[in-house]
C-alpha cells in the first residue's frame, strides 16, 4: 500500500501485505500556527468562498486583528481555515503565479512539494509533442501537472490516496474550469488500472518524517515500482530527485535535468522516447543540451574567462558539452568550472571576465578589494569549505564598485579568481 502524497502529510512505506489495508488511523492535519487544515468542504461552500475572497492578501501581522472581527459572524474554524488557506495561496504565488494561486486550494504540503507551474507546462508540451491524449497521474498531489496536462488539452486520471489532498485536486480542478479534463479518484496507486491511457506520469512522493529522501528505492512508491509501471505504457515520465545517481537511471529511460531561472528543479525519467540519451533543460526557453558522449575536458591553464555551467548541465554531467561549445577547457579534473581565453556566449553558461588569480589568503583579498573600493561582492564557490558570507565578513566590502570571487581549486591548489560577468 503506497501512500505517495504530496499534499497532507508524510509518505508510508508499504505494509508487508499491499493487498491488506490497515485500519486508517485518524490524523489531525494543521498549518504552522495549529490552524486545522481537514476539510475543504467548508471553504467551498458560499460562505467559505466568500471568506476567502474577504481575508484574500491579509497582512500576517494583522491576521489576528482580522480573525477578532470576522469571528463576530462566522465560526471560528471557518475564518481559522480561511486566514490559514490565504497564507498557503500567498506562498503559492511563486509557484503558480497569483491567478491561479488565488483561486486554488492547498495543503502545507501541497505547496513545498508540487511541480512549479513553469516546468509542469514543459512537461506536458512535451507529452503533447509525442502525440499522448491521455495520462495517468499517479500520486497527483494537489493536481499541479494535471492542471497543466488538462490545458495542453490532455485528458487526465489524476490518482492520490490521501482524502485531503484528492479533495484539493479536485477543487482545483473546478477552480480552474478544468474538471471536464481531469477526473480526481481517491486510490491506492498500485490498484490502478492505466491501460487505457497514453501514457503515465509518477511523481513519488520523496519525503518522509525525517525530511528528503535520497534512496530511490525508499520513494513512496519505490522506484522499481514506477519503472514497472512505465514499461507498460506507450509514454511514461518519473520524477525524481535531481540528485539521483546516474547508475540509477534504467537503460531504458531518457534523463532529463530541468533547470528554471538557473535553479535545478527536478529530473525525469522519460520511457518511449530516446533509451539512453541525457539531456539537461534550461526554462525558460527551453533551450536543451543533448549528451554526445564526450570525454572529459582536459584540465588547462586560467584563460581570460570562466564559465559556470547551468546546475542542470552539471547534475547531467554535460560539462564536456558546454566545454566544447566555447573551446575551453577544466581548471581542475574535480571542479565543474570550465576556462577559455575567448568570449563564446552560450545559454548553458554564464561567462565572466577574470581579472585576478590568488592563492587563497583572506588579507590579500581584502587589499585588493579596498584598493578597487569593492562595495558589492558576490561570493562563489565549489571545491572550498570556506562559507561565502564567512568570506564577507571578513573582508567587510566597502565603496561604489561591484566584483565576484570565486573560491574554488586550480590545478589542485585552493585558489581566489577576481571577476565580473561578461556581457
Amino acid at each position: 500500500m503506497y501512500y505517495c502524497s504530496h499534499g497532507a502529510g508524510s509518505s508510508q512505506a508499504p505494509s508487508p501485505n499491499p493487498r491488506r489495508h490497515r485500519r486508517r488511523k485518524h490524523t489531525v492535519h494543521r498549518l504552522a500556527d495549529n490552524d486545522p487544515v481537514n476539510d475543504l468542504a467548508p471553504l467551498l461552500t458560499p460562505e467559505g468562498r466568500a471568506l476567502l475572497d474577504e481575508v484574500r492578501g491579509t497582512d500576517p501581522a494583522q491576521e489576528l486583528a482580522v480573525a477578532t472581527r470576522l469571528r463576530r459572524d462566522h465560526p471560528a474554524e471557518l475564518v481559522s481555515a480561511a486566514l490559514g488557506q490565504a497564507r498557503l495561496r500567498q506562498r503559492a504565488v511563486a509557484k503558480f503565479g497569483a491567478a491561479d494561486a488565488e483561486r486554488m486550494y492547498f495543503t502545507p504540503n501541497g505547496v513545498e512539494q508540487s511541480t512549479r507551474a513553469s516546468v509542469a507546462a514543459y512537461r506536458a508540451r512535451r507529452f503533447g509533442e509525442l502525440g499522448v491524449t491521455s495520462v495517468a497521474d499517479l500520486c497527483c498531489g494537489i493536481g499541479g501537472d494535471a492542471i497543466a496536462l488538462a490545458r495542453a488539452g490532455i485528458r487526465v486520471l489524476a490518482v492520490d490516496r490521501d482524502p485531503l489532498t484528492a479533495a484539493a485536486a479536485r477543487a482545483n480542478a473546478e477552480a480552474l474550469g478544468l474538471d471536464g479534463l481531469i477526473e480526481v479518484r481517491e486510490a491506492d496507486v498500485t490498484e490502478v488500472d492505466v491501460s487505457a491511457y497514453d501514457a503515465v506520469f509518477v511523481d513519488p512522493a520523496r519525503r518522509g518524517g525525517r525530511g528528503r529522501i535520497f534512496d530511490p528505492e525508499a520513494y513512496s512508491p519505490p522506484l522499481s515500482w514506477a519503472v514497472r509501471v512505465a514499461e507498460t505504457a506507450p509514454h511514461a515520465a518519473l520524477k525524481v530527485a535531481p540528485g539521483i545517481p546516474h547508475e540509477a537511471v534504467p537503460g531504458a529511460a531518457e534523463a532529463e535535468w530541468i533547470s528554471d531561472g538557473g535553479d535545478v528543479k527536478e529530473a525525469v525519467l522519460w520511457f518511449g522516447t530516446e533509451p539512453g540519451l541525457v539531456r539537461a533543460t534550461l526554462l525558460p526557453g527551453p533551450r536543451t543540451l543533448r549528451s554526445r558522449g564526450l570525454p572529459n575536458p582536459a584540465v588547462r591553464p586560467v584563460g581570460r574567462f570562466l564559465y559556470e555551467p547551468d546546475g542542470a548541465v552539471i547534475r547531467a554531467h554535460l560539462v564536456a558539452e558546454v566545454a566544447a561549445e566555447v573551446g575551453g577547457g577544466l581548471i581542475d579534473e574535480t571542479i565543474a568550472y570550465v576556462t577559455a581565453d575567448e568570449l563564446r556566449p552560450t545559454p548553458y553558461a554564464t561567462a565572466y571576465e577574470i581579472t585576478d588569480r590568488l592563492p587563497f589568503n583572506v588579507k590579500r583579498l581584502k587589499a585588493l578589494l579596498r584598493e578597487r573600493e569593492v562595495g558589492i561582492l558576490t561570493v562563489k564557490k565549489r571545491g572550498s569549505a570556506v562559507e561565502p558570507e564567512e568570506l564577507r565578513r571578513k573582508v567587510k566590502p566597502q565603496g561604489p564598485h561591484s566584483a565576484t570571487v570565486f573560491l574554488t581549486r586550480v590545478a589542485g591548489a585552493p585558489t581566489m579568481l577576481i571577476g565580473h560577468p561578461s556581457g
